[in-house]
């Protein structure tokens, strides 16, 4: 397989206006609701430090309104993937019907079929084109009404301790929702081999304590601010063959989108439309 030129890792930027009104009033939201949980669970609150915020239903609002308006916003752009050989979940790529997806969900398969979360109607789906050695693949609906192209962000601005949420159809159950935070970036993790797909290993990946379970692989990891940053693909495993809870990876939105535009483009007739967040996207 001809090796895809792959983003240049740009590294966390500066991050200019990173603390901006919306994202200070989102973390003294975080501080209570913290502190909600803390006095709900003890009967003796110790004394509240000087000049402390006050805990208000204000606050607590004001997070969970962040939750769901992001979750509105993902949502519709994340579909469930059926193949003769299992589910996964996938992003829609672009307005011509493009979605971008994990190669081991795809796996042998070159027709597949689609289902949006506004429909339980399954659309037919044919392949585009699959790069193994970043577990990416991206495939092509012909009917669009009803699909929404995901807003991709920046991976490269991640940091540990950034919220995000993985939206996809883990064991079949569609348009779930998990919540934690960016632990680290730039993982190295090795994929194993599974029926169709030879296994790799992803550099650069984010390693995320959102629940990662199978069905998920495909689907998006995404902001608060409702933006795609990373394709969930795999979940740490325990030396004894279990899950290892809270450790999962995603394949960073950067790396995703360079490699899916050029899968679209070598297909016949394709047009890349990929709205990303303005200012926010490196080009390419």
């Amino acid at each position: 397989m001809p090796e895809l030129p792959r983003p240049a890792r740009t590294g966390p930027s500066a991050r200019p206006g990173r603390l901006t009104p919306r994202t200070l009033g989102l973390l003294t939201a975080t501080t209570a609701l913290v502190a909600v949980t803390a006095t709900g669970c003890a009967s003796t609150a110790a004394p509240r430090p000087a000049g402390a915020a006050a805990v208000t239903p204000a606050a607590y609002a004001s997070l969970q309104g962040a939750f769901t308006d992001a979750i509105k916003e993902v949502l519709p752009s994340v579909v469930e993937i059926r193949t003769s050989s299992g589910l996964g979940s996938g992003v829609v790529f672009d307005s011509s019907g493009d979605i971008v997806t994990n190669a081991h969900v795809v796996g042998r398969a070159t027709r597949m079929q689609v289902i949006d979360s506004s429909s339980a109607e399954p659309l037919p789906a044919t392949l585009v084109g699959v790069y193994g050695p970043d577990d990416l693949a991206v495939i092509r609906v012909s009917d669009t009404q009803g699909l929404r192209p995901a807003v991709f962000g920046n991976s490269a601005d991640l940091v540990a301790g950034d919220i995000v949420l993985a939206i996809g159809n883990p064991l079949g159950l569609d348009s779930s929702v998990t919540e934690g935070i960016v632990s680290a970036v730039e993982r190295t993790v090795s994929e194993p081999a599974s029926d169709g797909s030879a296994g790799a290993t992803l550099a650069d990946t984010i390693q995320t304590s959102a629940a990662i379970n199978p069905g998920n692989s495909g689907g998006a990891l995404a902001t608060l601010d409702g933006a795609v940053v990373g394709i969930p693909t795999l979940a740490a495993v325990a030396q004894a063959g279990g899950a290892a809870p809270g450790i999962g990876f995603a394949i960073p939105s950067n790396i995703a989108v360079g490699i899916a535009r050029q899968l679209v483009a070598r297909a016949p007739g394709a047009t890349v439309d990929v709205p990303v967040t303005p200012g926010e996207h490196p080009a390419g």
